[in-house]
């Protein structure tokens, strides 16, 4: 492996009260080239501390977390960081929801079920693009 491939572009952090779920992803998204897990959460108050500490790049969220939604958190990382890219991928995909999201500072939003694999895609192509321009 050269020293492209080898190096961190991506520091993505995980936010699901689904500890499976940030199992699978973690699983998935360090096995992508460029691309670190950061660390995990599941509830906005630890998670945004974890975040913030841990310089992430890319957070993926649900909607729904221990204790409350993400919609305070997507807000509290675009006053905060607005670089980082917000992604929400959620069970919770109704119209409602994606405009709530999107209006707080959500980048992307993926639904859980049915384009699982396109979120997953979608970090892979960050990273490639971050790792092309460094």
């Amino acid at each position: 492996m050269d020293a492209a491939t080898s190096t961190t572009v991506s520091k993505v952090y995980l936010v699901d009260d689904a500890i499976e779920v940030r199992r699978r992803l973690a699983c998935l998204l360090g096995a992508i080239a460029g691309v670190e897990i950061a660390g995990e959460g599941e509830d906005a108050d630890e998670a945004l501390e974890g975040i913030l500490e841990s310089h992430a790049d890319v957070v993926v969220m649900d909607v729904r977390l221990a204790g409350g939604s993400s919609l305070a958190l997507i807000e509290a990382l675009s006053r905060a960081r607005p670089s980082i890219i917000k992604i929400v991928l959620t069970n919770h995909t109704a119209r409602a929801f994606r405009d709530a999201c999107a209006a707080a500072g959500a980048d992307f939003f993926f639904d859980k079920t049915a384009e699982f694999d396109a979120a997953c895609h979608t970090i892979q192509a960050i990273a490639q693009s971050r790792r092309a321009r460094s």
